[in-house]
Order: C-alpha cells, then sequence, then structure tokens
C-alpha cells in the first residue's frame, strides 16, 4: 500500500469514531477539523473493496479469481474571487492478484494527479442570461446519462481528460455544455508494471482528441431532453497503438424522474458513424466504414410503500458487426461511458459491455431503511449479432452456429449508510448463468456458470 493508503489507515479511528458519533447531526470532515479559511478546502475519500470470481468467462482463462482494490483520493480547492485552483490525487491500488487475474488500467493508478485545473465561473458571458463556468487544465467528467463520458465510481480508477469544458447555466433549466480535450493515457500499461502498483505519471496523448456539445432543456410539464455529439479522432502516436477510430456520435435522451405513486421512463437513442479498425495490431492498417446504434429504454413505478419499492422493466441493444469480413464494422463503442449501474459489477467480472448485446432486464429497488437500500435485478442476454464476439470475454464465433443467446445474469446488492456521508458499508452478488453460446463457441473455455462476489467499505471526509 502507497503513501495515500497508509496516511488514511492512520487517521481511520478518528474519522469512524467522529462519523458514528455524528451520524444524526452532521458528517465529520476533514475541512471542519482542520479549520481551514473559507478560501481553502480539503476533501477526500477512501475506498476498500475486496472481491472473488468463481469460474472464469473470459477466452483463454480458467478456475476462480481473488483481488483486493484499495482507491484514495485527496482533493485541495483554493478559491479567490471568481477563480478557482483545483487539485486532486488518486491513488488506486491492487493486491491478492495473480497470474490468472485479468490486471489492467481499470485496476491500477497509482500515486496520480486525476485533476489539475483553473476554473473560473461569471453570468451574462456573451449576451447569455445565466451562470457560465469555464475550466481549462486536466478534469473529470460526468455528462448526461454518463453511459458515454463518466467519472467512475465503482470501477478502481477514473477517466480524466485535458482540455477546456464550458458549461452554461441559465435560469429556465437550460443547459449547454462545450469541450475539447486530450483523454489522459493511464500509465504504467505493462501488466508486471501493474502487479507491483509501480508508479508512472500519465500523460496526455496528442493523437487522441475528444470533444463534444451537450445541451439540456426541462419542459414545462417536467420532463427532460437532451441532445449531445461526441466527436473522437485517434491515431497511433508515440509507439501506441490504437483503433485508428475517426468517430461521430449523435444522440437524444429524453426521462422522467422517479416520483412516488407515479411511473418514470427513459428513452436513449444514439448514433455513430465515421471510420475504425477491428483491432489495435500493427498488422491491421484497414480503415473501416464504421455505423453503429444503440437504443435503451426503460419504465418504472414508484410504489407508495414504507420501504420505497420502485420497480423497472429495462432494455438494451447495441449493434453488433454483423458481416466482419465485407470491409464495415457495425459495432457500438461505448467511448469513455461507465457501465456497472446497467449491467452489474466491472472490475474482475464485468461480462457486459455497450457493444454487440441485446438485452431485456428487471429491477426491484428497495429502501427498508433510512440508512439502507438494496435492490435485486434480473437480466437476459443475447448478442445482436451472432457472427460477432462477446465482446468482454474475447469469445467468438465467425460462422454464427454457436448462435446467439449468452445466459441469465441475477445481481443482488445492499448499502448501508453506517455514518450518512461518511461511512458506507456495501456488498453484493452477481450469477451468470451459461446460455448455448457459451457452451457451444468452439474458443469458450466451456466451464459453465460464474458467479462474483464483493464487500466494500469506503470513507469519505
Amino acid at each position: 500500500m502507497k503513501l495515500f493508503a497508509y496516511i488514511f489507515i492512520i487517521t481511520l479511528p478518528l474519522l469512524a469514531n467522529a462519523g458514528v458519533a455524528r451520524a444524526e447531526t452532521v458528517p465529520w470532515r476533514l475541512q471542519e477539523a482542520l479549520a481551514l479559511p473559507t478560501w481553502l478546502t480539503l476533501s477526500g475519500s477512501y475506498r476498500t473493496r475486496y472481491e472473488t470470481l468463481d469460474t472464469q468467462f473470459r477466452a483463454g482463462r480458467n478456475g476462480s479469481d481473488q483481488i483486493l482494490l484499495l482507491r484514495t483520493t485527496l482533493r485541495a480547492a483554493i478559491a479567490r474571487g471568481p477563480f478557482t485552483v483545483v487539485g486532486e490525487l488518486l491513488d488506486a491500488l491492487a493486491a491478492l492478484d495473480d497470474r490468472g487475474t485479468p490486471i489492467s488500467t481499470g485496476l491500477v493508478n497509482t500515486a496520480e494527479l486525476l485533476q489539475g485545473f483553473l476554473r473560473w465561473q461569471g453570468a451574462n458571458v456573451l449576451g447569455l442570461d445565466g451562470a457560465s463556468t469555464a475550466t481549462i487544465g486536466r478534469f473529470t467528467m460526468d455528462i448526461g446519462s454518463r453511459r458515454f463520458v463518466a467519472r467512475n465510481r465503482f470501477r478502481n480508477t477514473i477517466n480524466a481528460f485535458t482540455g477546456i469544458d464550458w458549461q452554461w447555466q441559465g435560469k429556465n433549466g437550460r443547459q449547454l455544455r462545450a469541450f475539447a480535450t486530450l483523454p489522459v493515457n493511464r500509465k504504467p500499461n505493462t501488466v508486471l508494471a501493474l502487479r507491483h502498483n509501480d508508479a508512472e505519471f500519465d500523460e496526455e496523448d496528442s493523437g487522441v482528441k475528444f470533444w463534444g456539445l451537450y445541451l439540456t432543456e426541462k419542459f414545462s410539464w417536467g420532463d427532460h431532453g437532451e441532445l449531445f455529439y461526441f466527436g473522437l479522432d485517434e491515431d497511433d502516436s508515440n509507439g501506441r497503438r490504437t483503433r485508428n477510430r475517426e468517430l461521430s456520435t449523435i444522440g437524444f435522451r429524453l426521462y422522467r424522474k422517479p416520483r412516488r405513486s407515479a411511473f418514470d421512463y427513459q428513452v436513449e437513442s444514439v448514433f455513430q458513424f465515421g471510420e475504425s479498425r477491428s483491432s489495435r495490431l500493427s498488422t491491421n492498417v484497414t480503415d473501416l466504414d464504421h455505423f453503429a446504434y444503440f437504443q435503451r429504454a426503460e419504465l418504472g413505478y414508484s410504489f407508495a410503500h414504507n420501504w420505497r419499492p420502485r420497480l423497472l422493466a429495462q432494455y438494451d441493444y447495441a449493434s453488433g458487426d454483423d458481416r466482419p469480413i465485407d470491409g464495415a464494422n457495425e459495432r457500438f463503442d461505448t467511448l469513455f461511458g461507465a457501465r456497472r449501474f446497467d449491467f452489474g459489477p466491472t472490475s474482475i467480472y464485468g461480462p457486459f459491455a455497450r457493444a454487440n448485446i441485446n438485452s431485456p432486464g428487471l429491477r426491484l429497488a428497495l429502501k427498508p431503511a433510512s440508512s439502507v437500500s438494496s435492490f435485486v435485478a434480473y437480466r437476459a442476454y443475447w448478442l445482436a449479432s451472432k457472427r460477432d464476439a462477446w465482446t468482454t470475454s474475447g469469445v467468438c464465433d465467425v460462422s454464427g452456429g454457436s448462435g446467439r443467446f449468452i445466459g441469465h445474469q441475477v445481481e443482488l446488492r445492499i448499502r448501508w449508510e453506517a455514518a450518512p456521508e461518511n461511512i458506507r458499508i456495501e456488498g453484493g452478488v452477481a450469477h451468470l448463468f451459461a446460455g448455448s453460446f457459451i457452451h457451444d463457441a468452439s474458443i469458450s473455455n466451456r466451464q459453465g456458470d460464474a458467479t462474483y462476489l464483493y464487500s466494500q467499505i469506503g470513507f469519505s471526509f
């Protein structure tokens, strides 16, 4: 465990005692404990999670797996007039992994500057009646549904971008956002260095550019609408191989927020076009025409009961590549989005992503006490294209002879706010019942069902 984890473990007893003692009043904050001046804000978090995976579903891997993940953040902000300078450190570590663990930069990012930016806030800029915020430097982003751009929550590491981000908030609820960035490339990125939790400064790659526009509107009847466009342009540079994606992603979302004794809904429709390659291999120099799409629909109802039950029916479709040798790529690319809230836990599990899937599901959320929440979810998964890959597993049958049905997934999660806004304890289990595609595909390990369990504790201070 590195510097930030050591610091927090030393102060953990103080935080726990203070958090529990004040759970019914106000949360314990480092800012108040140090009696910092109002122009200086210091905050952070620490989380540790233990995970097990019984039976691997990924091609070329067998047996079971486990991992211990630790994530510490420390954020400082200095505000003077309309300007704010922010710095945030991230220490994301892994332990108990072995040669069979799918270790990656999604799990480990040691002692890194996650954010470092200057922010300016003003009103009525360029004749726009409302508040404007401009950010320049390295920062994280949550945009819209978080399906295409997100600050990761469950995943141990977090996406960051370097560039400029401008946001405008109108008095009528309308919002406009424009950004132009270079995505931050997490380092180190070799398996050996990641297993040792080695530290190396992340860096921007000038060969990858990401930009976008986002508009949201609150309608007079209370529903919300969004329009968005994201552009991605990447080329091989500095010895880093890419899929040379030149993608335009355009879409909209309509939704109504949940309310007691009422229906809510969400519809999101996205189309993607441009060029891409089928792999990062140096021998692959063929640019494919890219046209793909993603559709999301859900309908929920919140019941008038003390446990606040909400039943949700949901459906996701992300296109796959129908004919792998036709010179075109129809597989949808989720860009920099998060997926845990749609498809279950990620990390060493994460069997499903927003690519080549056809998936209906049901979810029941309950809140049996003010500090306890839970949900149980069921989803069935088919391949959108039976000739394209089950992308997160690496299993593919280009003949299509293994069919489409991947399997059923059942998930349960329970969360307890032991000291609200200070201490959160959480646990969950997901079980994947193997379908015909897992049993029949020739490169599948054919081990059958997979079970994932995790338990975690998090502290905010």
